[in-house]
């Protein structure tokens, strides 16, 4: 999940196609070697040698304390060091770390970036699946503080099929006019139901219908808070795996799709609307409610979703900021199971923009990330996002 996009490779066959994977991993170890850019910070710092390379390093955490049914806890859910340069205008490259939940640090990304022209584009490497604005997003570069309540694509949901949105392939991307354009190829799901190594495809296309949307990249960010003027942009987002559920003794298929919208306006008065939603269908052979009779299964959700968001950026600094009150409400209508609902009232602090917010935010429902109801709770949240 996330705008701030290690381990090689597109296809895994067997057999006499083995030597492919090795020709494969090998050719992007290089790329990364010789170089592979995800969005950095505002702030970064830049250093440039006289011959014009570049190399920039900056960071970001999120911090919160959550109070779930009177249970109160402090966390430093993520943090995260970003690292990007170039070699020159075409060959880039992109290496970011992540600790999550106090655990041991992880590679985020790793991706050799080749950037040809706007029109076309190739990263290779461990990145984001091109997939829906709430997932290419991130919680960065988010509208509210706990979007992740929706069933979530097969590369967020806990590292057999790729981790926090992340898997390792290659993505084609580019732009042409007002249209945007991401797809490529993925590991998916490794193991289980996967003993063919099917790969996992993904794609997603948008259309800026008023002003462009400016993200590095193929990234996607939920709020602009005004930066970038009228926006209205809709997209369609597809990710499919042949066996890319179930368990080793019971493979089924995957297949997905989203149309996600995202509109923002300024008004004569300086206040910003915006308005994010999403409607997001998914056909899982096995999901959760419905699992294979044997073995472990790698299952997703079957149904559809929706959701909606509304925010207000009032135009009058308050100190530092400007306050934006938001409202989400999300809906999850499973085909095996029953439906699950979340609403979401809260309130950015936003001193500079996505690098520096404060939240306030009280959920209340039963929706979460798998799609399927979860424990129906009321959760009040205290959150800080700096990146610097």
């Amino acid at each position: 999940m996330e705008t701030l996009s290690g381990g090689m490779g597109l296809l895994r066959p067997e057999g006499r196609q083995q030597s492919k994977q090795i020709i494969w991993r090998s050719a992007c170890a290089a790329a990364l070697v010789i170089g592979s850019t995800a969005p950095l910070p505002a702030l970064a710092k830049k250093f440039e040698s006289e011959d014009g390379q570049t190399f920039s390093i900056g960071a970001g955490f999120r911090s919160q304390f959550q109070s779930v049914e009177g249970d109160s806890d402090f966390t430093l859910p993520d943090i995260r060091v970003y690292a990007s340069g170039q070699l020159n205008d075409t060959v880039k490259f992109t290496f970011n770390l992540q600790q999550r939940d106090n655990d041991t640090a992880d590679v985020l990304d790793a991706i050799a970036q080749f950037e040809f022209s706007p029109q076309f584009n190739i990263w290779a490497g461990r990145m984001l699946t091109p997939a829906d604005r709430i997932e290419m997003s991130g919680p960065y570069y988010a509208l509210s503080w706990n979007q992740y309540r929706q069933p979530l694509y097969a590369s967020d949901q806990g590292g057999q099929a790729g981790l926090i949105g992340r898997d390792e392939g290659i993505t084609f991307w580019g732009t042409a006019g007002k249209f945007q354009y991401a797809a490529g190829s993925f590991f998916g799901l490794d193991g289980y139901s996967n003993q063919d190594d099917n790969p996992l495809y993904a794609a997603r296309f948008a259309y800026n219908f008023l002003n462009m949307e400016a993200n590095p990249g193929y990234y996607t960010s939920s709020t602009y808070y005004g930066g970038l003027g009228n926006i209205f942009t809709l997209a369609l987002s597809l990710q499919s795996q042949e066996d890319g559920v179930g368990s080793e003794m019971s493979a089924g298929d995957f297949s997905g799709w989203t149309i996600d919208m995202l509109s923002e306006t300024v008004l004569d008065a300086g206040g910003v609307v915006t308005i994010e939603g999403e409607y997001k269908s998914f056909n899982a052979d096995y999901t959760l409610a419905s699992q294979p009779v044997a073995g472990d299964c790698f299952c997703l959700f079957d149904g559809e979703s929706v959701f909606a968001t509304a925010a207000y950026l009032f135009p009058a600094n308050v100190g530092p900021g400007k306050f934006q009150p938001y409202l989400r409400l999300v809906e999850n209508s499973p085909s095996d199971a029953g439906s699950s609902s979340s609403t979401e009232l809260g309130l950015n602090y936003v001193v500079n923009g996505h690098n520096t917010r404060l939240n306030l935010s009280f959920v209340s429902g039963d929706a979460n990330a798998s799609g399927y109801a979860g424990a129906d709770v009321d959760v009040l949240s205290l959150g800080m996002q700096v990146q610097l």
